[in-house]
């Protein structure tokens, strides 16, 4: 299993007027957990595009269990349990200290620019491998 920390700040934006986080914006924290054990794993999300690769989501899931509210620090923790061939799912938990907010997964595709599915380039197959052999 890969895992990956991402903290944080809820800004005021993200709330609504009792000042707790609109169930909406976990999305994209999500988004931004996903984007960084990418990146730690040495794929930058923009690597795969610029290398015609896409990840659209099939499938999202969200748990809301405690609220966030404004200027809380949370920690995203985002885990990779299996190794992708054409699909990718993680899961997400978001934290606040130890106290845990909610849960979720994400599906997605590994598509190429003309939106056909296709199994990940060998150079990209290659990372999972390794990353999957040091965990």
């Amino acid at each position: 299993m890969i895992e990956s920390r991402t903290q944080v700040t809820v800004r005021y934006a993200e709330t609504d007027m009792m000042g707790v986080v609109y169930h909406g914006n976990y999305l994209p924290w999500f988004e931004v957990g996903r984007t960084n054990l990418l990146k730690e794993l040495g794929l930058p999300y923009r690597r795969l595009e610029e290398e015609g690769f896409r990840l659209p989501v099939l499938e999202v899931s969200a748990r809301y269990l405690r609220p966030a509210i404004y200027d809380d620090t949370v920690t995203i923790v985002t885990r990779l349990s299996e190794k992708p061939l054409l699909r990718i799912r993680l899961e997400y938990e978001v934290r606040r200290g130890e106290e845990l907010l909610a849960t979720g997964h994400t599906v997605h595709a590994f598509i190429d620019r003309e939106g056909r599915p296709v199994r990940p380039p060998a150079s990209v197959a290659a990372v999972f491998n390794t990353a999957f052999r040091a965990a």
